[in-house]
């Protein structure tokens, strides 16, 4: 049975779910149905990328530990993105990033979800033009969701959002909600935030 988490709580992986050794992190998003007036021309469509940035104590060290739609596959092979939604239509997952936890090189102690829009800044694009946003793991070996995390608050005018992270402590995997959004540009800004 899937466990609904709320902004800030935490989940024992390990203990959840006994031998988990792969999950798929899937996102989820919708554009607020927008009005627009008789000669208004159609909106750009919101185009949100989900990222995962790799650290090694707290700490992101090199340019090739972010996993995004420009690099697809972390160079150790143990995170893959499994390729860019532009629009967000359709049920379901809009993107997902697998993530082979028995294969995670020691060194790496938090892998970071994170979730951008496109041009925001130039499109005036932000999260309170998005509903219905979602963060849930799944496991990997039979498909059964292990949690869900629904974002409720009111994101008006950030333009990226960390939504939570999976991270190593005393050898066990677990999973903390996050719901941090920021008024970064990019996946640069965002990922910039880690390296410092």
């Amino acid at each position: 049975m899937s466990i609904s988490l709320q902004k800030g709580q935490k989940v024992n992986l390990s203990k959840e779910k006994k031998g988990l050794s792969r999950v798929v992190v899937g996102l989820g998003w919708d554009e607020v149905k927008r009005s627009r007036g008789f000669f208004a021309l159609k909106p750009a469509p919101i185009d949100c990328d989900a990222s995962a940035i790799l650290l090694q104590n707290g700490r992101m060290t090199g340019r090739d530990d972010l996993v995004y739609y420009n690099n697809l596959t972390h160079k150790s092979g143990t995170v893959r993105h499994m390729g860019d939604n532009l629009t967000g239509e359709g049920e379901g997952d809009d993107e997902q990033i697998v993530i082979d936890l028995d294969r995670v090189p020691s060194e790496y102690d938090k892998i970071v979800i994170v979730v951008t829009i496109y041009q925001a800044q130039q499109r005036k694009q932000h999260f309170g033009l998005i509903e219905n946003a979602f963060i849930r793991l799944v496991d990997g070996k039979n498909d059964q969701e292990i949690l869900k995390y629904n974002l409720t608050e009111d994101y008006s005018g950030m333009t990226a959002m960390i939504f939570g992270e999976i991270y190593r402590y005393n050898g066990e995997w677990k999973f903390g909600a996050i719901g941090q959004g920021t008024r970064d540009g990019g996946i640069g800004e965002m990922a910039a935030r880690f390296q410092k």
